[in-house]
């Protein structure tokens, strides 16, 4: 370099190197860089970042950073910044903005500044969830991480505030569109919050009637029952604190957000799964299981199974925030950031759950509506309402009402969306209920030698 700047050209690769020579370490300043400015594609050194208001891009190196360099180098301090286009996607095959690389290099290792540096991006036009990200260039493939760049985002624009020096990209979360009105995705949010509130609520409840006031050993039924409560408080729980975790736009702590969401999810589903096992197993022994250490056997495989499933998709790196929009409205939240990958697990897993409870049940009404008109006389059968808040009971058990889902298509997209949020966000509530009902009544079906009468105890 014989003058203080120079454009580099590399196939591809576009830069510029700055430097500042013949300076008292007092008198080195800031450089402000930017680049596709209306129709000069080149870039170009500024007095002071706002001269830069036209470009696209702009870089800016802060006076510490410079200072920096300097010390550390005992010469001339310079920067070189240096543009990559269509770099190697990572192994998550993130999409990167503008599908640039911006690298930063001043001869030394620059960390911890509290003036930081600023790269900004004007009017952007991508939708999803902006992330600021460096890459130390180690590996094959880039392994992005938010340790030292902040996101700013205002309006159409970004700036990533880095303490540091090196590659850095924006990172483009997608973005999950809903297609209901912002009053709609409003409305449904405070049923969910509400529901899952009171469910939390009244599961504890239960928790406490059952480890503190119960004065008896619970049976079969009742541990079965006490344990999708807990899975599904633990996914009501996670629930309501997932907006919280996700605004700290922490990638860490929302994938560990979403695995454990996820994780709390497929367990609810197969203690639903377990529920109807636990009522094939009646049939089959007549009310009096006889299987050693049955709900230790149990219990193991339905939370042992959805960690498998959850371990690979966090190694494949397949959490992370996403976005909920509406109209002229975004939610974010962590979650499963393939769709597909989410449909296929996420749906399968409970379509196999569905069919094997929905069956369970249409096989148990079936069965107690024959025995109640064949043996009327000897099956002790509960009034009309209990009957009915029985199987609703029953229903909530087995998870029946998440079937729901699966009819938000068309004309009932709205209507199930607003009865699978009311029956689901409430279901902690409704088990309490079932719960608290099946307490006052001879519920275990291990305690009686006929199964005509046991099942019929189950549904009132």
């Amino acid at each position: 370099m014989i003058g203080s700047s120079a454009l580099v050209s590399i196939g591809a690769i576009k830069g510029i190197m700055v430097k500042q020579d013949e300076l008292e370490i007092d008198e080195i300043g800031e450089v402000s860089v930017g680049y596709d400015c209306g129709k000069n594609n080149d870039m170009l050194i500024a007095e002071d970042e706002e001269s830069l208001s036209t470009c696209a891009v702009s870089v800016l190196i802060s006076k510490e950073a410079f200072k920096d360099a300097y010390i550390r180098n005992a010469t001339v301090p310079f920067v070189g910044i240096f543009r990559f286009n269509k770099m190697d996607k990572d192994e998550l095959n993130s999409s990167v903005l503008l599908n640039q690389v911006i690298a930063i290099d001043m001869g030394t290792a620059i960390t911890n500044l509290s003036d930081r540096n600023k790269i900004n991006f004007r009017n952007v036009t991508e939708e999803g969830i902006p992330s600021c990200r460096s890459w130390n260039g180690e590996g094959s493939l880039p392994t992005w991480t938010e340790n030292g760049c902040d996101t700013i985002v205002s309006g159409d624009d970004i700036s990533c505030q880095c303490s540091h020096l090196t590659f850095f990209a924006v990172i483009i979360s997608p973005l999950h569109n809903a297609t209901i009105s912002a009053a709609d995705l409003k409305s449904l949010n405070y049923i969910t919050y509400i529901g899952c509130g009171l469910s939390i609520f009244f599961l504890g409840i239960a928790f406490f009637m059952h480890f503190v006031m119960r004065r008896t050993k619970a049976g079969k039924s009742k541990e079965i029952l006490i344990q999708l409560m807990i899975a599904l408080f633990l996914l009501n729980f996670s629930f309501l604190t997932n907006t919280s975790v996700a605004n700290l736009h922490s990638t860490g702590a929302c994938q560990a957000m979403a695995a454990f969401m996820h994780y709390s999810m497929l367990v609810t589903f197969t203690w639903f799964a377990m529920n109807a096992f636990h009522l094939w197993l009646n049939f089959y022994y007549g009310g009096n299981i006889s299987i050693q250490r049955y709900i230790l056997k149990v219990s193991v495989t339905a939370w042992a199974i959805p960690i498998v499933l959850v371990v690979i998709l966090l190694i494949l790196g397949k959490y992370g925030e996403i976005a909920i929009a509406s109209e002229g409205n975004k939610t974010t939240m962590c979650w499963m950031t393939d769709d597909e990958i989410q449909y296929i697990i996420n749906i399968t897993y409970y379509a196999v759950v569905f069919l094997f409870t929905f069956s369970t049940l249409v096989v148990l009404l079936s069965w107690l509506y024959l025995t109640k008109t064949s043996r009327a006389g000897n099956v002790r059968v509960g009034g009309s309402s209990a009957g009915i808040w029985s199987v609703f009971g029953l229903c909530s058990a087995l998870g029946i009402t998440w079937g729901i889902a699966f009819f938000a298509h068309g004309v009932l997209r709205l209507p199930s969306y607003y009865i699978f949020t009311i029956l689901n966000s409430f279901q902690g509530f409704f088990l309490f209920l079932y719960y608290y009902k099946t307490s006052e009544m001879v519920y275990e079906v291990e305690s009686s030698g006929s199964s005509s009468q046991n099942m019929t105890d189950v549904t009132e």
